[in-house]
């Protein structure tokens, strides 16, 4: 067996080469002959070759630093493992610590988010590691429903999800009882069939969180058969006094309940049937309604262009458009008509239903502009904004708010406060619909440019607008004071101070 896996040979590689990369025919390469054994080095053979599909060949160059400690660590071991596979990811770890007090190197480092926070991430050894060994596990034959991470593609069942995110697997891991978490699964699969991706995944978090509440406070309750409403009554209690905000609580006791009433339903647990009254739901606490300023929108928008040209006009579509961000993101390469010379744009919303509104010529041209790029680089794509690693899927609602986020902190903007932005993208909608309040328009064509059913939403935007409201009132003011002054022409001089104080 060739003891070395060169560049050249994993498909990052080809492809450098492809656009121009010149690599060294006997330097450019992996060397196994630092694994102990030839099971090792075929293990990692196989890892490789399955890294250099998914990365870039600068990520599996920088992997190199990371594969010459691992080899370092496994040859100062007294007693060396034949297989990756000998030991668990545990005796790994005891290996790589010792490795790593001993050069000086540390288990943790600080990292600053795209948030602006700081959080300790595990050191890159440890989890370059940790990719191998998940790599090399033996493949799960039982069925997905029996396993306890699932992969979405393998359930045979259609999966109503939201394009601009990508959900590969549920992790039901989180749910320490196995009784439970058995029931939960069951629960799970039905409302697959029936209810979107992203509520499934709030009913998994408010299930998680109920799960740690038993792991802490009522150890002996393994089924969900086992749940009586003195126990649902303690952990609402806690839930409402646990110190969190709480904005999300009315949700998560909901979804709590669904998912109870669907085991109770599925397994027969009579008990799960009446646990939950009608009081047992808080009230929902409405978040505070934002928008952006015009101060805020002009800072903003006047960084944005350094983005990506595709991001950029992404950014100024979705500002003149005033969708959901999800709309925007899914935006059809066919979504522009002309009719009677007016520009009409189709709008499918991914939670609602498809409308059309017209648009100026201007960002028609700009829309037209995008398909254009989009049409040369990734040829005949359903959307206009596309994922660049995967061209069936729209660009990702992940990757536009890390990179707006990374400028945002580069650039050190900040809001009319003196607060660093933070990437509010439905508070464009927000702003647009604002916009339209103070254009006077009435509130069915503004819910019908909006997308809305309804025009239950459309008071929220008429709230919001400060400009409206104190043009408005200084209006009513001038016409009353005009009023006053004609009913007071004739009333004699001691009115005279009235009329000079206007």
């Amino acid at each position: 067996m060739d003891n070395k896996v060169f560049y050249r040979e994993l498909e990052c590689g080809i492809a450098a080469i492809q656009n121009g990369e010149s690599l060294d025919a006997e330097t450019d390469c992996y060397d196994l002959s630092l694994l102990p054994t030839d099971t090792m080095k075929e293990e990692f053979r196989r890892y490789l070759l399955h890294r250099g599909k998914n990365v870039s060949l600068r990520t599996v160059k920088a992997d190199k630093t990371c594969y010459k400690q691992l080899c370092q660590a496994i040859q100062r071991s007294r007693k060396k493992p034949h297989s990756f596979t000998d030991w668990n990811e545990k005796e790994w770890i005891k290996l790589l610590h010792i490795w790593m007090l001993g050069n000086g190197t540390a288990f943790f480092y600080e990292k600053k988010t795209v948030y602006g926070t700081i959080t300790k991430v595990q050191a890159r050894l440890i989890r370059y590691v940790m990719c191998i060994l998940r790599f090399l596990q033996p493949q799960d034959q039982r069925p997905e429903k029996e396993k306890d991470i699932w992969r979405l593609e393998n359930l045979g069942i259609v999966i109503n999800d939201n394009p601009i995110y990508k959900t590969e697997t549920l992790n039901f891991t989180g749910i320490s009882q196995e009784g439970i978490r058995e029931e939960f699964k069951q629960a799970v699969y039905q409302h697959l069939k029936f209810e979107k991706l992203g509520t499934v995944k709030r009913e998994m978090t408010s299930m998680r969180q109920f799960s740690a509440y038993l792991r802490e406070k009522a150890k002996d309750i393994k089924s969900c058969s086992e749940i009586d409403r003195a126990l649902l009554e303690d952990y609402l209690i806690h839930r409402a006094t646990d110190g969190s905000s709480g904005r999300s609580n009315s949700d998560n006791i909901l979804k709590l309940r669904n998912v109870l009433e669907t085991i109770g339903k599925i397994c027969g647990y009579s008990n799960l049937e009446r646990l939950f009254i009608s009081t047992d739901i808080p009230s929902e606490i409405q978040p505070e309604f934002k928008t952006y300023s015009e101060n805020e929108l002009k800072r903003l928008n006047a960084h944005i262009t350094k983005l990506d040209v595709q991001l950029t006009r992404c950014m100024v579509i979705h500002q003149m458009l005033g969708t959901r961000i999800s709309d925007t993101l899914t935006l059809r390469r066919d979504c522009l008509s002309n009719r009677n010379g007016l520009d009409i744009i189709r709008i499918v919303q991914v939670k609602t239903s498809t409308y059309e509104k017209p648009i100026s010529a201007e960002l028609a041209a700009l829309i037209r502009k995008s398909i254009e790029y989009s049409e040369q680089r990734h040829g005949e794509s359903e959307y206009i904004f596309v994922d660049a690693k995967d061209s069936s899927r729209p660009l990702q609602y992940t990757t536009i708010k890390h990179k707006v986020l990374g400028l945002i902190q580069k650039e050190g903007l900040t809001d009319d406060e003196g607060k660093p932005f933070r990437f509010g993208s439905h508070m464009f909608r927000r702003s647009y619909g604002v916009k339209l309040t103070e254009l006077h328009l009435d509130d069915w064509t503004i819910a019908k440019l909006l997308g809305h059913k309804s025009l239950s939403a459309v008071k929220h935007y008429r709230k919001m607008s400060n400009q409206l409201l104190a043009d408005e009132t200084r209006r009513a003011r001038e016409a009353q004071t005009r009023i006053l002054l004609a009913h007071l022409e004739g009333w004699g001089d001691e009115y005279e101070q009235i009329r000079q104080d206007d």
